[in-house]
């Protein structure tokens, strides 16, 4: 049996995580975790996160221990339940190092505020990026969900300038390269 977690799920543990902090935490939502936020997708398989600042990312981690939470992985953190976490510290999204500080002012979106935890969601460029340099065929889908979602908003000459600018750092700047072009394609044939 595959679980997933939906959009009301999300928030009631982030709820209970606030009720156990005692100082303020930002989280960026990122990937399907993201996506489900944003109702462009029922539900995710598990919660990605960023916490952009590193003394936040280090309270957080050290409370999620106090209450239980094991560390499974590098970023992994796991609870009792179904809950798996992917806790990202900094500019970081699984390997892909983003070019520009998640809390930036339009770098991310504000979701929802707590008296400790600040939930905010990637914006939609380091979304795409982000998930277009893993390069699985749920992440195109994913891409091109958010796109259709989003219709103009969108500005593809940016998108693409961002995202060659940030493959750029990487030492598989052709193939994520690739994946963009695909992904470009995809799109000017049509979104199903």
């Amino acid at each position: 049996m595959i679980y997933r977690i939906s959009r009301d799920s999300l928030l009631d543990r982030f709820v209970i995580w606030n009720s156990y902090l005692k100082k303020k935490v930002h989280l960026i939502a990122c990937g399907g975790t993201a996506m489900t936020l944003l109702g462009i997708k029922d539900s995710t398989k598990d919660i990605d996160l960023i916490v952009p600042d590193a003394k936040e990312y280090e309270y957080l981690t050290k409370s999620l221990k106090a209450i239980g939470y094991v560390q499974t992985g590098a970023h992994r953190w796991k609870s009792e339940d179904i809950f798996v976490f992917d806790i990202f510290k900094g500019n970081f999204v699984h390997t892909t190092e983003l070019i520009e500080p998640p809390l930036k002012e339009g770098n991310h979106i504000l979701f929802k505020e707590m008296s400790f935890i600040c939930l905010g969601v990637l914006n939609d460029y380091d979304l795409i990026i982000s998930k277009l340099f893993r390069g699985t065929q749920v992440d195109i889908d994913d891409c091109l969900a958010l796109v259709k979602y989003r219709g103009a908003a969108i500005d593809l000459k940016n998108l693409e300038g961002r995202y060659r600018e940030t493959a750029s750092y990487s030492i598989s700047e052709n193939k994520i390269n690739r994946n963009l072009d695909l992904f470009l394609e995809r799109i000017k044939e049509g979104i199903q």
